[in-house]
């Protein structure tokens, strides 16, 4: 079916909490995931993902986190960006509003592969990054400008009220 006719009229964008989640050491953890038709197209992301029902915002931060790193003990923070992507994924196009809330943990990672099915089938790793390594990776890293966001978060802390990022369309 034409992605631009839908009978069921126009979707409103899928509402996703993302989570920039750093160590002691200011470290953000990121995940590894492809394609699932096509493992060799890799990226990394951040944590996080849809709300589910009448879940808020932060309870689908914390979920999203237990559910893709295994990490529980967190300190969640302020709300730090706000940004509108659209992307092809698993044979479908997703437009999202996405926040990006700001946490902290001494808890290490667990590796889960996540907590559904797609992302069982599109999650290969999860890491630690420092913002020196997040600036010299030419390796394919969601929101775009992310290396260049944490050094400024970490240099001085997080916006008195969240910033709107420019549109990412993939």
């Amino acid at each position: 079916m034409d992605e631009a006719v839908d009978p069921r009229g126009p979707r409103s964008p899928r509402r996703a909490a993302r989570v920039i989640l750093l160590d002691p050491h200011d470290r953000i953890l990121l995940l590894q995931g492809y394609e699932p038709d096509d493992p060799a197209t890799t990226w990394w992301f951040t944590p996080g993902g849809g709300l589910e029902g009448d879940e808020d915002w932060e309870a689908a931060a914390r979920r999203e986190l237990a559910e893709e790193t295994g990490i529980t003990e967190v300190d969640l923070g302020p709300v730090l960006w706000l940004r509108s992507c659209s992307f092809p994924f698993a044979g479908r196009r997703w437009d999202q509003d996405e926040r990006y809330f700001l946490a902290r943990t001494r808890q290490e990672p667990t590796w889960t592969g996540g907590g559904t099915e797609l992302e069982r089938r599109s999650l290969m790793a999860l890491r630690w990054w420092t913002c020196a390594e997040l600036l010299a990776t030419r390796e394919t890293v969601y929101p775009t400008r992310l290396a260049g966001l944490l050094r400024t978060l970490l240099d001085e802390g997080p916006p008195s009220s969240p910033v709107l990022l420019e549109t990412e369309r993939a």
